[in-house]
């Protein structure tokens, strides 16, 4: 494992990268620090750059809130969220699992993730009640973000009537502006401790990297994300290289110690190729 001071080392070694939004690229509020850059460099350096987020909403709505940012379109050349890996499962119900959900969806979420159930042939209903099925992507605010708490209610209705769950952002928690908060994973992981089953939509499931790969189209292909559980363990499960951003999810937990780091990597069972603190040119 290589500690790189900056990202540019990389960029020679590979044709194209499935870059990390959370944590990589941007906080949630705002771009990191020389993240914009980076991309813009990559592609004026003849890179594709391909976008794979667990964000819980569809591709056009977490493609509106980077423009909001500053992120422009022109710096990538794909893009896939797990939000739009789960309205695709649930528009073509390619198994018999899926096929098994029913019309009747309760959504476990904000209303802001309300596009992952859009246009399709569903029914929402607002009780767990009177569901088939549940799509949970994750706290909202009025509940609160950062304890389970207020959520356990909700994930015992659910149990009782053995609701299958689909869970449309594997991620635990992540870092919006400074701030460690929930993600759909927490819940998820509860309700599985309850006794419930859930299938999960994003990173680290495999199949999301081939989508992406066939966008990216180019062989030498490195994955760039700051989570092990998600990111890194994804590209593994994928067959590809992975570096390691470390200034997202795992700044406060490693505080950029070599040894620390690589512990937690070899305590993962993971070995990416590098580290960089972020990802800048």
């Amino acid at each position: 494992m290589e500690h790189l001071g900056s990202f540019a080392p990389l960029a020679t070694r590979y044709d194209g990268f499935i870059l990390d939004l959370w944590g990589v690229i941007h906080d949630g509020v705002r771009p990191y620090p020389g993240a914009v850059d980076c991309l813009a460099r990559l592609g004026a350096a003849g890179k594709r750059r391909a976008l794979l987020s667990n964000g819980p909403r569809r591709n056009h709505v977490i493609q509106a809130a980077m423009r909001a940012m500053g992120i422009a379109d022109s710096l990538y050349d794909a893009i896939l969220t797990s939000g739009e890996a789960t309205w695709l499962a649930l528009r073509d119900r390619p198994d018999a699992w899926l096929r098994s959900l029913g019309e009747h969806v309760f959504h476990l979420g904000p209303a802001r993730d309300l596009s992952v159930i859009e246009h399709l042939p569903l029914t929402r209903v607002t009780a767990p009640e009177a569901a088939s099925f549940v799509v949970n992507t994750g706290p909202d605010d009025a509940s609160g973000v950062t304890e389970l708490g207020p959520y356990e209610p909700t994930l015992a209705a659910c149990a009782a009537r053995n609701l299958p769950m689909i869970c449309a952002n594997p991620d635990l928690e992540v870092i919006r502006d400074g701030k460690r908060v929930l993600c759909a994973g927490a819940l998820a992981h509860r309700y599985q401790e309850m006794g419930g089953t859930v299938r999960y939509f994003g990173k680290p499931d495999p199949a999301v990297y081939a989508l992406v790969l066939r966008a990216l189209e180019v062989r030498r292909v490195l994955a760039v994300g700051d989570a092990l559980r998600t990111d890194v363990a994804g590209a593994a499960g994928a067959g590809l290289p992975a570096c390691w951003v470390l200034g997202g999810i795992h700044a406060e937990e490693l505080g950029g110690d070599q040894a620390r780091i690589e512990a937690a990597a070899r305590a993962a069972g993971l070995a990416p190729v590098a580290t960089v603190p972020s990802f800048s040119w």
